[in-house]
């Protein structure tokens, strides 16, 4: 699975003593009423069912709160079953994006595969969370695990017997890529019923955390099996991944389901593009996550010709360079609470912006290996810092029952900004060079941030 967690913010009055408060499931809430005051412990909400959460405190320090949501128990089983899946999915990655360069090692031919797993979020991630507000989002999950699972086994079949032709690998990742745009709102939106509203963020940064570690040791792994056995053996591992959510997913026993209320679909269409719209603060979100992931997007895409041309390095090269960036996010996901108290969102943003640039423009000069993969932790912790805090503020602001809709409008904005810069940097990158390509970026990724200065955040806890 990719990126099921992705891609966090606390809040001041996080780090303050609280009352002694009862955190309410989502069905028994008011929006904007979270808590009530009733005794001196501290009940999770969301964990009803399968398995019984512990009464726990709040977090008394930026540092507790930031590993809090894992004493709880549902939490903590999905989130042990991510990282296991990330790391299958990771594994892919590096399978798929090595295999193209052996099919078709053209700059467009091999960004393309990220494109091929973008288009498909690009145009159904609204309708996907449409769908997920309306129907029930547990067995949605579940059916979309079974998807991606046939898929990559069929994938890896195809790869085995040597059948895969560059367009049946596109296509298959654009398959792949469906079951992703599915899961991706659905899964986003239930984040919230399994954790207090308290440690929502830490949540999510969590999340990131599961899949940067992922990140550090699939692609290793995956290009250590690539260059053993063939990058059929990296699709393999992935269908297998899929099990331990699927099981974890068939022990969660919700409280509740959701319903189309009467609306039809193009109704709950409507009133989630109002609201993405009319918000400013998810307004400001959707645009700065498309400012920012056009130009960062361009060192995924030209990742594996860095590590092919440039570098002259193998598959287990550049399974190094992409492992550099999840532990650079890792690192970053580990000190990022501390820093967004002390900043807050915008300013870290702009720090993040800064260095994610600088990583480019380095990258692009750079005809060292060591040094190339040390500028990785450079980008990815400036990646991590800011998807993070756009993701958090987005679900901070979004009212329950346009909760994974508002989530499809967030990866609609990602797949647009991250498809359109792969095609774009592809090509230029065809047409000047890869060094071109990626100082480019680096000048466009420059000038978002002025441009962001023109659209804050602002700090409280709902991203206003």
């Amino acid at each position: 699975m990719t990126d099921r967690l992705a891609p966090s913010e606390l809040h001041p009055s996080d780090l303050r003593p609280p009352r002694a408060e009862t955190y309410l499931p989502e069905s028994r809430r008011s929006l904007g009423h979270v808590a009530v005051p009733t005794g001196d412990r501290l009940v999770p909400d969301g964990t009803a069912g399968g398995l019984e959460a512990e009464p726990v405190s709040p977090p008394p320090s930026a540092l507790a709160a930031a590993w809090h949501p894992l004493r709880i128990p549902m939490y903590r089983a999905f989130w042990m079953a991510s990282l296991m899946s990330n790391l299958g999915t990771w594994i892919h990655e590096v399978g798929a994006s090595w295999l193209m360069t052996q099919l078709d090692p053209s700059p467009v031919m091999v960004s393309s595969v990220r494109a091929a797993m973008a288009l498909p979020m690009l145009l159904l991630a609204l309708p996907a969370g449409v769908l997920a507000d309306r129907i029930d989002r547990r067995r949605l999950l579940i059916g979309t695990q079974w998807w991606m699972l046939l898929t990559a086994v069929l994938l890896a079949t195809l790869a085995f017997q040597g059948w895969v032709t560059p367009w049946v690998l596109l296509m298959l990742t654009a398959a792949t890529g469906l079951g992703m745009v599915l899961h991706g709102p659905t899964w986003q939106a239930s984040i919230p019923e399994l954790v207090p509203r308290h440690s929502l963020a830490s949540a999510i940064a969590l999340g990131s955390i599961s899949f940067n570690l992922a990140r550090s040791a699939g692609p290793a792994l995956g290009g250590l099996m690539v260059a053993w056995l063939g990058s059929w053996s990296a699709f393999a591992i992935n269908a297998g991944s899929f099990a331990g959510v699927i099981g974890v997913l068939m022990c969660w026993k919700r409280s509740e389901t959701e319903s189309a209320e009467g609306r039809s679909f193009l109704g709950s269409l409507g009133d989630g593009l109002r609201f993405a719209s009319g918000d400013r603060t998810m307004r400001h979100v959707l645009v700065r996550v498309g400012l920012y992931v056009l130009p960062a997007g361009a060192l995924w895409s030209l990742l594996p010709l860095v590590a092919h041309d440039m570098l002259q390095w193998n598959a287990l090269g550049y399974g190094v360079l992409v492992g550099g960036i999840g532990l650079g996010a890792v690192l970053a996901a580990i000190v990022l609470p501390l820093v967004r108290g002390r900043w807050g969102a915008d300013r870290t943003l702009v720090v993040s912006h800064l260095a994610t640039a600088a990583a480019l423009a380095l990258t692009a000069l750079s005809p060292s290996r060591t040094g190339t993969a040390l500028l990785m932790l450079l980008a990815g912790g400036g990646w991590m810092m800011t998807l993070t805090t756009l993701n958090s503020t987005a679900q901070m602001t979004l009212p329950r029952k346009l909760r994974a809709r508002g989530m499809g409008s967030y990866l609609t904005a990602f797949a647009a900004a991250m498809s359109g810069g792969a095609l774009l940097w592809g090509g230029v990158a065809r047409a000047c060079g890869l060094s071109t390509a990626l100082a480019t970026a680096s000048l466009v990724l420059l000038a978002s941030i002025a441009a962001g200065r023109m659209l804050p955040l602002g700090d409280s806890d709902t991203g206003h």
